[in-house]
C-alpha cells in the first residue's frame, strides 16, 4: 500500500486548520485522547523485535541471533519494512498526529496542537531517518485527490521538521489544557513536551551539523527547557500484562523467541572498559560467562554458538513493565557533550559526558558504580563521547543503529555472511511504492542513488 499522504511542512501547518466539517459526521474524539494511541502505536513499532530488534540491535551489533536470521545477514523483510514501519508511520503515527492537529484547532486548544506537531516532527524524523528522501508535503493528502505523493529531500524535510518543534514550543506556551489522565508520558504537564520538544530538536541539529551550520540554533536552545534528568525524558510507561506490556517482552519472554541473544562486539568491549553494565545488559550462557556471538554467521544454531553457549539478553530488559524510551535523558548529554567539543555551543564536553554516563548508570540501577566508572574512562575526545553513547543506547534498537550510522564509532565489522559487505546505511523503500507510486518512487532514486541498503541518506554524506 502506497503513502497515504504527509502532514505539511511546519512552515504550512496552517494547512492543518483547512477542515471541512460535516454536520451529519460523528463526533470526534478530544484531542488528548490521541495521545496514548500516539505514543503505544509508535513504541509498539519500533521496540518490536521485528524492527528495533532484528534491523536495529542487530545492525547496531548489541544483539546477535542463534536463528532465523536473515535480517542479521541484512535481507530485511519486505512485510516488515512496508507494514510496521512505511504504513505503520505514515497511516498510524502522522495520521493520528494530523488528526489530533485538527481537532485541536477545533477545540481552539494550542497545548494539544503542541503535542501533535512534536509527534509529527518525531514520526516524520524516524521515517526520513530509515529510508533518506520520503514523501512528505504531499503525504496524508488523499481526500485532496492526491494518492500518489512526490517524495521530499531530506536535505528540505530536515529544517522543517526543526520549524515544527518551533512551533510546537509555541503552541505549548499557548491557552488550552492537556488531559492529564490521557497524558500517559506527561500527565498533562505542557513543561514536559515543551522539554521533548525542545529536547527532540537538539537532536535533529545535531544530525544536520555535519551539512550546515546550527551553531546559533543550538547556542538558543541551550537556555530553553531541556531534559535535566530521567525523569524529563520522553517515554512510554508500559504494564505489567499485554496487550500493554513492552514488546521485548512480549517477543522473548511471553512469545518465547529466545534467539535473540547478545552479540560478540557489545559484549567484549564492555569486557575491555570492565563496565558493569554487563551483567545488567546481559545474562550469563549455561557454564556461567558472557559470550556473545559475531553477526551475520549463516547456518546457526550449531555447536559453536548455539542457545546455550550465547548469552541471552538481560532480565531488566526483558521485564514486561520496562518503559520504552523515544529519547533519553542520558543522550541530550552526550549531544551536549559532542556540542561543546565541536565548539557548536559553550560549556565543558567533560561535565556533559560525565552528566550522560551518569544518567545511563542511573537508568540501568548501578549509579552507585558510576563515579568510580568515569574514573577509568572520563572523557577524551569526541570519539569517546560516540562509543559511550554507542553503549548506552543498548535497548533502543532504531536509535542505536541511526546514531551508529551518524558517527560510525565503534568500527564494525559487517555481518560475516551478510548479503552486502558493509552494515547497511538505510533502508529500501517498500515494493509496493515501485508499482503504486512509480513515478516519484523513480525520481526519488534519481536522486538520491539506487534504493539499496548501502546508499547513505543526506546527513551521511
Amino acid at each position: 500500500m502506497m503513502v497515504l499522504g504527509v502532514a505539511v511542512l511546519a512552515s504550512c501547518t496552517d494547512n492543518f486548520e483547512e477542515i471541512n466539517e460535516n454536520p451529519n459526521a460523528a463526533l470526534s474524539v478530544p484531542s488528548s485522547l490521541y495521545i496514548s494511541t500516539l505514543a503505544e502505536s509508535t513504541a509498539d513499532g519500533m521496540f518490536s523485535m521485528f524492527w528495533g530488534g532484528d534491523m536495529g540491535g542487530n545492525w547496531a551489533q548489541h544483539w546477535s541471533k542463534v536463528q532465523y536470521n536473515d535480517e542479521e545477514m541484512y535481507q530485511p523483510r519486505n512485510t516488515v519494512i512496508e507494514g510496521t514501519i512505511w504504513n505503520g508511520l505514515y497511516a498510524g503515527t502522522l495520521q493520528d498526529a494530523k488528526n489530533m492537529y485538527e481537532t485541536a484547532v477545533e477545540e481552539e486548544n494550542d497545548k494539544t496542537k503542541g503535542i501533535a506537531l512534536v509527534w509529527h516532527a518525531y514520526g516524520y524524523s524516524i521515517l526520513t531517518d530509515m529510508f533518506g528522501d520520503i514523501p512528505y508535503t504531499e503525504s496524508l493528502s488523499a481526500k485532496d485527490g492526491i494518492n500518489a505523493p512526490v517524495y521530499d529531500e531530506q536535505s528540505a524535510i530536515y529544517p522543517a521538521l526543526v520549524d515544527s518543534l518551533t512551533n510546537a514550543v509555541s503552541y505549548l506556551n499557548g491557552a488550552g489544557s492537556i488531559d492529564g489522565t490521557a497524558d500517559i508520558m506527561y500527565g498533562g504537564d505542557a513543561t514536559g513536551w515543551i522539554k521533548f520538544a525542545n529536547s527532540l530538536k537538539f537532536r535533529l541539529l545535531m544530525r544536520m551539523s555535519s551539512k550546515t551550520d546550527v551553531s546559533s540554533q543550538l547556542t538558543d536552545l541551550m537556555s530553553q527547557p531541556m531534559f535535566t534528568s530521567n525523569a524529563d525524558q520522553a517515554a512510554i510507561p508500559y504494564l505489567e500484562t499485554n496487550p500493554n506490556a513492552n514488546p521485548l517482552w512480549n517477543t522473548v519472554v511471553f512469545g518465547v523467541r529466545e534467539e535473540h541473544r547478545m552479540s560478540s562486539t557489545l559484549i567484549d568491549e564492555l569486557v575491555s572498559l570492565n563496565d558493569p553494565r554487563l551483567s545488567v545488559y546481559a545474562e550469563e550462557n549455561a557454564d556461567g560467562e558472557y559470550r556473545g556471538k559475531p553477526n551475520g554467521i549463516n547456518s546457526v544454531p550449531n555447536d559453536d554458538y548455539n542457545y546455550t553457549n550465547v548469552s541471552g539478553i538481560g532480565e531488566y530488559y526483558l521485564q514486561p513493565d520496562l518503559p520504552g524510551i523515544f529519547m533519553s535523558y542520558s543522550e541530550l548529554e552526550f549531544f551536549k557533550a559532542e556540542a561543546a567539543a565541536s565548539g557548536f555551543i559553550g560549556g565543558s564536553a567533560a561535565d556533559f559526558y560525565n552528566s550522560a554516563v551518569v544518567a545511563n548508570f542511573e537508568w540501568n540501577g548501578i549509579g552507585a558504580s558510576a563515579p568510580a566508572y568515569l574514573s577509568n574512562n572520563p572523557y577524551s575526545d569526541v570519539e569517546g563521547i560516540h562509543l559511550q553513547k554507542w553503549i548506552a543506547l543498548y535497548g533502543q534498537g532504531v536509535e542505536a543503529w541511526t546514531e551508529w550510522r551518524r558517527t560510525k564509532v565503534p568500527a564494525l565489522t559487517p555481518a560475516i555472511d551478510g548479503v552486502v559487505n558493509e552494515v547497511p546505511s538505510r533502508l529500501n523503500y517498500p515494493a509496493a511504492e515501485q508499482s503504486l507510486n512509480s513515478g516519484n518512487y523513480s525520481s526519488a532514486v534519481s536522486r538520491q542513488g539506487a534504493d539499496v541498503l548501502t546508499t547513505p541518506i543526506w546527513w551521511m554524506n
